[in-house]
């Protein structure tokens, strides 16, 4: 007889309510851990910049040089709630946004 008889083995056991979990959660990690990671390299710093740009915004005052968004660098001359009169050469004064304001610089950096 060159063909050998098969049998039928039994079936392993089931695994416990408490491995199935465990091994669901074990696949989890990874996706957690990289969220984690994202949250402290991505997410706040971007918060933090986010948080002193508004302060930045906030204290503005009138006579502050500063660098708007593109590129300009003026003397605030006017300021209202949400836009600010940048005064760029004798005579030529832009309003603008005052989230457009980049930087502020320190006080005669504009000869």
């Amino acid at each position: 007889m060159l063909i050998s008889s098969a049998y039928a083995q039994t079936a392993p056991a089931a695994a416990a309510a408490g491995g199935d979990f465990q091994s669901s959660l074990m696949s989890m990690l990874p996706m957690v851990l990289m969220f984690v990671v994202l949250y402290f390299v991505m997410i706040r710093p971007q918060m933090k910049k986010q948080k002193e740009h508004k302060a930045m915004i906030d204290a503005l005052a009138k006579g502050d040089e500063v660098v708007a968004a593109g590129g300009f660098l003026g003397k605030v001359t006017k300021m209202g709630e949400t836009y600010v009169h940048l005064e760029l050469a004798a005579g030529v004064e832009v309003q603008l946004q005052r989230s457009a304001v980049i930087q502020v610089l320190p006080k005669g950096t504009m000869k």
